[in-house]
């Protein structure tokens, strides 16, 4: 097992399994904020958060179609099952005791919104000499740079002054959510020989 993607091939470039593995969780996790995104966005905005929510289903789409175009797709048979397990895991769950159901919803997606974007770093997974010019490389580095500013406008909207009545069982539901991306994570990677490190992850 590796910390690190590899071994790189004499171009610097990521082993076309691993592309496979890490592009294939990235665009469920991705596709799923995105699809749950819109779903979520009424017909006519009429509050601040719901002008982040327009804001974000455009950046996840765009990630889903970087993450598409840049990898070097290989057969991978363990992707069926393990997409499944995935998709499953992404279902939305509004926050109990939260009355406003549409406040509810927003909340649990941004519990999941915030996991994705804090616990899955995969550039992290980059070594030294990776090829800055691959595509593949490139797009990692575009997730990462997206994920961070994402996160802090999840941050912003957890910590509003709407949420404090449900302080607790919004940081229950984080906490949960943190933990099964991070499994998740950690298995899907695995697979193809990489050991994944736990991040620092930022809790609102």
């Amino acid at each position: 097992m590796s910390e690190f993607f590899g071994p790189l091939d004499s171009e610097g470039r990521v082993p076309p399994r691993q592309q496979t593995r890490v592009a294939a969780f990235l665009i469920s996790a991705h596709g799923a904020l995105a699809r749950q995104f819109a779903f979520a966005l009424p017909l006519k905005l009429e509050s601040a958060w719901q002008t982040e929510l327009n804001a974000q289903f455009y950046r996840e789409t765009e990630l889903v179609s970087l993450l598409l175009r840049a990898t070097s797709w290989v057969p991978d048979v363990a992707l069926g099952y393990m997409a499944a397990s995935w998709e499953t895991a992404w279902f939305p769950r509004p926050i109990e005791g939260i009355p406003d159901q549409a406040l509810a919803l927003a909340v649990g997606l941004a519990t999941l919104a915030h996991a994705a974007h804090a616990g899955i770093r995969p550039a992290a997974l980059l070594p030294v000499d990776a090829n800055a010019n691959d595509p593949f490389v490139m797009t990692l580095r575009r997730i990462e740079f997206e994920s961070s500013r994402l996160l802090q406008a999840q941050i912003l909207f957890l910590k509003g002054e709407s949420l404090v009545p449900f302080r607790d069982a919004v940081n229950s539901a984080l906490e949960r959510r943190h933990t099964e991306v991070r499994k998740l994570w950690s298995e899907a990677l695995e697979g193809v020989g990489i050991s994944a490190r736990e991040g620092n992850d930022e809790k609102p």
